[in-house]
């Protein structure tokens, strides 16, 4: 049995400044090259937290809030949310620092799937994690729902096989039904 980790442990934290060939012809930054900064963190954190190779399984969730421009600062921040068996769900944070102003906003996270290997390429068992603050707890918990979603939209579970997924529904209709008298 691997000993478990905290989230904190698997943090890795990049500091980028947007140069012109990292832009569009808008002068924004290329949201292609964000996502490569943001799959080099997130590898660092996940292999972090397994100390072993890891490969990106998926990109699960980006989001991009607003445009980033020629000069900003952009820091990233990854931890693991969610350990499995051998894949790591890493939560990417990206934080501007506006040139002109020096106002730090988040306007960006992604989420994505690492797959911790030996090495002949085969899947490994990696840690647990064991969460800390608020916000480690409901990204920790959200992940086995996004997880079972993912599967379930790749045909690889079906549907009355995702226990979490069904109770969030299943919760939900109960409140209705309460609210409404029904």
């Amino acid at each position: 049995m691997l000993k478990p980790k905290h989230p904190k442990d698997s943090e890795a934290i990049n500091t980028e400044i947007v140069m012109p060939d990292h832009t569009n012809t808008l002068g924004n930054l290329m949201g292609g090259k964000l996502l490569h900064w943001m799959d080099v963190i997130s590898a660092v954190s996940a292999h972090r937290h397994s100390g072993r190779v890891v490969v990106t399984a998926s990109v699960n969730n980006v989001s991009f809030g607003n445009p980033i421009a020629l000069g900003d600062i952009v820091t990233l921040q990854a931890k693991v949310s969610r350990a499995f068996t051998s894949s790591m769900e890493v939560f990417i944070d990206v934080w501007v620092e506006r040139q002109d102003s020096g106002n730090r906003i988040k306007c960006n996270e992604a989420i994505y799937t690492f797959v911790a290997v030996d090495q002949r390429g085969s899947p490994i068992q990696v840690p647990e994690i064991l969460p800390q603050s608020e916000e480690e707890k409901l990204r920790y918990d959200g992940a086995l729902r996004r997880k079972q979603l993912s599967l379930i939209l790749a045909g690889k579970m079906k549907p009355d096989e995702a226990t979490e997924l069904k109770a969030l529904f299943l919760t939900h209709e109960s409140n209705e039904k309460t609210e409404t008298g029904k």
